[in-house]
């Protein structure tokens, strides 16, 4: 487990942590990130990239387990974490059974929706694109509803306009496929 990007209040935490598991889960992190960074400037933001999910657990449940510690220093002992993983969202769930508050947890993940289509509308159909992500963050962290109501349905409106145009031009929108960390 390796941290991607922190910004930091005060005492340390950040406002909420994202975490993805996976390459796809792990672009539609960055993304949010970068939409959160770019809408929200105030929030702070860690994201958590997951390369072994073994590491979740803990040390004395696997070999590749992480220290109580270890772990609470990337995630908290108490900031929401919204998770985007490549599988069932309930093995997240499942690997951090007996850690700080594991309810803090929302897993977003492979959900067995959707057909032949975009790869980002694959994503989209499973509420594990970015636009999502970004909700699922302004929904968790307290307070942040009331004032972030604006970009929330700055996302719906995005997801609407996604389905538009991949209903006319059968592929992604321009600035999803061409998305780059800025």
């Amino acid at each position: 487990t390796a941290r991607s990007s922190a910004s930091s209040d005060v005492d340390g935490d950040p406002d909420v942590v994202l975490a993805a598991c996976g390459d796809v889960p792990t672009l539609e992190v960055l993304a949010a990130a970068d939409i959160l960074r770019r809408e929200l400037p105030d929030l702070h933001v860690r994201v958590v990239n997951v390369v072994d999910l073994m590491r979740l657990q803990p040390a004395e449940e696997h070999p590749h387990g992480l220290p109580d510690r270890d772990f609470d220093t990337l995630f908290t002992t108490g900031r929401p974490i919204v998770f985007a993983f490549h599988g069932y969202p309930r093995a997240v769930h499942q690997v951090v059974h007996g850690r700080s508050r594991p309810g803090r947890f929302h897993v977003r993940g492979f959900s067995e929706q959707g057909t032949t289509t975009t790869p980002f509308d694959m994503v989209v159909l499973n509420d594990m694109d970015r636009f999502h992500l970004v909700c699922d963050v302004i929904d968790r962290v307290p307070g942040l509803s009331a004032r972030a109501a604006d970009v929330r349905r700055a996302m719906a409106d995005k997801r609407a306009e996604h389905k538009r145009y991949i209903d006319v031009h059968g592929d992604d929108m321009p600035e999803i496929r061409n998305w780059k960390w800025s």
